[in-house]
């Protein structure tokens, strides 16, 4: 578990200097999304890697295998629909989160019954 600690730690360092991707020209004009699109244009300077535009999408902003996906508490992270599929999760190795279309009511009876099991669930419900 210590190795699998670090690359946590890791990951979180990396994480921060990560620069945000954005689309190239995106802040130039409204019709151009934010989202990440690959330049693709012959004589694009993103593309060819100027020094004064953004950052490009590369393999090096990866975060290290072991860790890749997990919760930053370093469980599996698990969606949920119903006390059926709760019964499954491995409280050792998995972290719940209950799906957003699921209503309240069956919300409460999904929560209920994780802290009998002792299943710790990531986006509880806010107490009125």
């Amino acid at each position: 578990m210590g190795e699998e600690q670090r690359l946590l730690g890791v990951r979180s360092i990396q994480k921060h200097k990560k620069p945000s991707f954005s689309r190239y020209g995106s802040k130039y004009k409204k019709r151009v999304k934010e989202a990440w699109r690959r330049p693709r244009g012959r004589q694009n300077k993103q593309r060819r890697g100027k020094v004064s535009k953004p950052a490009a999408v590369k393999v090096g902003y990866g975060s290290p295998a072991l860790v890749r996906g997990l919760h930053p508490s370093g469980l599996e992270d698990t969606l949920v629909r119903n006390i059926k599929e709760l019964e499954k999760v491995d409280p050792e190795k998995q972290v719940v989160r209950i799906a957003r279309t699921v209503g309240r009511k069956k919300r409460l009876e999904i929560e209920e019954r994780a802290e009998e099991i002792g299943i710790k669930i990531i986006n509880m419900v806010k107490e009125l």
